[in-house]
């Protein structure tokens, strides 16, 4: 095992040994990492390839200045957005694939890089995008949008209870100025943040401004539907996800093939589906691995094989 695969000072790879059984790998087969992210994952899955083929994905200038350090033959970085999946595949020539990977978490290296504007630990501009070509920042959000639209993010995307209170804070936050810093965002909403526990709201505040900044909830949308045309009959179908809205989604898409209402069926009462779960709970981190790596305690991992 590579030190690089193990931990990086990048990013840590959660649930890996569970992520690579889930792919049940071949040595000739052709895979894709939708989340390159620090790399962990795609490293480990290139030293179980021999003729096989690699493709990961990701929208990050950082991200592909990491994936340089993998380059080899068995290797292709793709830097784009995970919902233009199939268009990019099919570019290369490489479908179908025998398997997908997506860890939905944002890398260890984006949480602790200050500029980036994720973390409620540093004062930073309020950014949060993860292609930093994007056209909308996190600030633009807070003073362009709306009360109203304000209010649905936090409660959709954050699922803050409070979420029309701290909507008028923000309108208030920003009269007369913009709100340009995280240091600013906090004190603007200090009136409404709970006391005891600043850090758990401030979190939820931050998943939705990011979710919106970068069309999170489309994107997987989008590229879910899209691995039931790049796999192939019996290929793997591996996400872990991090907060409830996007389990939601991959756990309807591979028990019904869709994200809402119920499973369609054919004339003869089948259900028509492109996937079938292969565990019905998702897997979760164990003590030993959270208490190296606390953002594994969110992770959740479902597996599913294509019909």
């Amino acid at each position: 095992m590579s030190d690089y695969a193990n931990d990086t000072a990048y990013h840590r790879p959660v649930m890996l040994a569970q992520c690579l059984a889930g792919l049940d790998l071949r040595p000739d087969g052709r895979y894709v990492d939708v989340t390159f992210g620090g790399g962990g994952h795609s490293a480990r899955i290139l030293e179980n390839l021999t003729t096989g083929h690699l493709y990961s994905f990701d929208q990050d200038a950082d991200a592909e200045a990491e994936a340089e350090k993998l380059i080899r033959p068995q290797f292709t970085f793709v830097k784009a957005n995970f919902r233009d999946l199939t268009a990019e595949l099919q570019a290369l020539d490489a479908l179908p694939v025998d398997g997908l990977l997506a860890d939905l978490g944002v890398s260890s290296h984006q949480f602790d890089t200050p500029e980036r504007g994720f973390s409620t630990r540093f004062d930073g501009p309020l950014d949060m995008r993860m292609d930093p070509d994007g056209p909308l920042t996190a600030a633009d959000v807070l003073n362009d949008y709306k009360e109203a639209d304000l209010h649905r993010i936090f409660g959709m995307y954050g699922e803050v209870t409070n979420a029309r209170t701290l909507a008028q804070a923000v309108v208030v936050g920003r009269r007369g100025r913009r709100l340009e810093t995280i240091s600013e965002l906090k004190q603007a909403i200090q009136p409404c943040t709970p006391r005891g526990k600043e850090n758990k709201y401030l979190a939820q505040v931050f998943q939705a401004l990011r979710i919106e900044v970068n069309q999170e909830m489309q994107a997987l949308q989008e590229m879910l539907l899209q691995t039931a045309e790049v796999l192939r009959p019996g290929g793997r179908l591996v996400v872990m996800s991090y907060h409830s809205l996007e389990d939601r989604l991959v756990k309807n898409f591979i028990g019904k093939g869709k994200f809402f209402g119920t499973v369609e069926k054919d004339f003869f009462g089948n259900e028509s589906k492109p996937f079938e779960a292969l565990n019905r709970k998702p897997e979760e981190a164990d003590a030993a691995e959270i208490a190296l790596n606390s953002r594994a305690r969110s992770a959740k991992l479902r597996v599913a094989i294509k019909n």
